[in-house]
């Protein structure tokens, strides 16, 4: 990318450390990973100011794609530059990108091996219990008054009753939050801007690169080349009708129309890649978001789990193991490559915008939404995780599920129960709620007294 960034507000050197932990420590979903951000940009180091940082954060949650990883490019660099955002983009998805391969391998070589199928076994409920408590959390910061709460029940229906596609959910809300704050602002999350706020070392060294057409030309024909020249070589070598192909445009067009973080894109995950491509079935899907769960990294990583198990079992004429490899680096690459793209290629545009209020009520109404995209995740997530068979039936445009009783699965239900109430009631950690749910599983696994 063009290196037309703001000048230096830090020593490179300090700030990769500081990337370092950031990555370290970006366990527990979004949430916790933009928390460690926080804690250390704004609160330890004072490099980046409470609305400079929020402002970044409205950016990140209006593209397609992680917002935690793309606040750590923004912020990068807002302090050093485009080496800054490289560095600290990649940093944030490297110690993620390599434990889900190692775990990859061995769900794949090692999956009907009891102790295997114990494990997820007991990872499933738990994972079931994280996705309600998103709801939870992410609902009682989101859902401030009747209007937000009204986006948040339509946008459910809309996705589970009618199946309409997320972009559209995304954009009505991003339109009606909009038009919403123009006429109620304060419905809509338009606040009066806190005065005395303290000057960071970004507000005070670093100036924002003046935007022009020239530059966004160059940032965008890099960032496509980038982008798409792996998918070009692919379909010149391999043709067009590969495993491989299919998970380059999947993945990629995933880049484009997923928003609203990792627990709204499995939603249109799950629905491509165990309806469409038939790569998993939807239990491993919870298997995957299992591993993401309890490794580093943005939890959009469980689709490199997603890729590898496509490449893994369509190898054609290769080593499934090699061909898993090959799918796990392609769908990395292809998911985290357009984020760099958009923040190098919008950052200066939303520096200029900075204070722009109508901005503010847009997101309001997309993060209302997301609520209630991640509220059919969680009721997904629970039929399929509870009951062994769930029927699909179409009525016209309305879709409905629902699930066989006697396929209950009582040993999920009393693992699911520990881990709400271990949750919600005793506010347990993630290792901690992991490391319970794994036990269980193993335990029940072994002594079947459900």
């Amino acid at each position: 990318m063009p290196d037309s960034s703001p000048p230096t507000a830090v020593p490179l050197n300090q700030a990769i450390r500081v990337w370092i932990r950031v990555a370290i420590y970006s366990f527990g979903g979004p949430a916790g990973q933009i928390a460690v951000m926080h804690r250390l940009l704004v609160e330890e180091k004072r490099w980046v100011s409470e609305n400079r940082f929020l402002h970044a954060l409205n950016y990140a949650m209006l593209l397609p794609g992680p917002e935690a990883q793309q606040l750590a490019i923004y912020i990068g660099w807002l302090l050093n530059g485009t080496v800054g955002g490289l560095i600290a983009g990649t940093l944030f998805v490297v110690p993620g990108f390599l434990s889900i391969l190692g775990l990859s391998v061995l769900y794949a070589g090692y999956q009907g091996l009891g102790v295997v199928q114990a494990i997820f076994f007991g990872l499933k409920p738990a994972v079931m219990a994280i996705v309600a408590e998103a709801v939870w959390r992410i609902g009682r910061r989101a859902l401030r008054n009747r209007a937000l709460v009204g986006v948040a029940a339509v946008a459910f229906v809309a996705i589970f009753f009618f199946n309409v596609p997320f972009p559209f959910i995304v954009l009505g809300a991003a339109v009606l939050g909009g038009v919403g704050g123009r006429f109620y602002p304060l419905l809509f999350g338009i606040q009066p801007t806190a005065a005395g706020e303290e000057v960071s070392v970004v507000d005070d060294a670093a100036v924002a690169v003046r935007p022009t057409f020239g530059r966004a030309v160059r940032v965008l024909a890099i960032g496509l080349v980038l982008w798409w020249g792996p998918l070009v070589w692919i379909a010149a070598t391999q043709g067009p009708d590969n495993v491989f192909m299919q998970i380059g445009l999947l993945f990629s067009k995933t880049a484009v129309v997923t928003f609203g973080g990792a627990y709204a894109v499995l939603a249109y995950i799950a629905q491509e890649a165990v309806h469409t491509y038939g790569w998993l079935q939807p239990s491993e899907m919870l298997d995957g978001l299992g591993m993401a769960e309890t490794t580093p990294g943005p939890l959009i990583q469980v689709v490199q789990f997603v890729g590898f198990m496509g490449a893994y079992r369509h190898a054609g004429g290769m080593s499934p193991l090699w061909a898993g490899v090959l799918g796990s680096v392609l769908t990395t690459w292809v998911t985290f490559v357009p984020c760099f793209l958009w923040i190098f290629l919008g950052a200066p545009y939303i520096e200029y915008l900075r204070g722009q209020k109508l901005l503010t009520a847009a997101l309001s109404g997309i993060t209302a939404a997301v609520v209630g995209v991640i509220l059919n995740l969680a009721v997904w997530f629970g039929l399929h995780t509870l009951f062994a068979q769930v029927n699909e039936l179409w009525l016209g445009p309305v879709r409905i599920w629902w699930p066989v009783w006697r396929t209950l699965d009582t040993a999920a239900l009393f693992i699911a129960l520990v881990a709400f109430v271990g949750l919600f009631r005793f506010k347990w950690g993630m290792f901690v709620l992991l490391g319970v749910s794994i036990a269980l599983g193993v335990l029940v696994s072994t002594w079947p007294i459900f």
